[in-house]
């Protein structure tokens, strides 16, 4: 549940893109996985700081890590202040079997983007 004190900030589009929370006598911006964007700074820096981060980064893929288990890849399927679902990463495949996670809200330590050496999956016999 977000705070009553943030308030949602918008593309030109309608698309929310994340929120602006008071810190003090200056103000926070806070991306849709509720990150920090900004440092305390003046509203108008907040709202540029959560311009320039955007949304095409949820569109990444992302590395859930396991504590058993190479960690998987996988894509947002859905962000609200309530909860985070990912699914593994179908390759653009439409009859792909995913499995799918929901995480808690705000992003947990063991969702992360991608780092170079992570398994990548589509290389067969690639070690992992």
């Amino acid at each position: 549940m977000l705070p009553s004190d943030w308030t949602p900030h918008r593309r030109d589009d309608g698309e929310l893109v994340g929120w602006i929370r008071p810190d003090g006598d200056s103000w926070v911006a806070v991306d849709l996985l509720g990150r920090e964007a900004s440092a305390p700074t003046e509203w108008l820096e907040a709202e540029a700081a959560l311009e320039a981060r955007g949304i095409a980064w949820l569109a990444d893929i992302w590395m859930l890590e396991r504590e058993d288990a190479a960690p998987l890849r996988v894509r947002m399927v859905e962000v609200t202040p309530d909860r985070i679902v990912v699914q593994t990463d179908d390759y653009g495949a439409i009859d792909a079997p995913v499995e799918r996670f929901e995480l808690s809200w705000p992003l947990p330590p063991v969702l992360r983007p991608r780092r170079a050496g992570d398994p990548d999956g589509r290389v067969v016999g690639a070690p992992a």
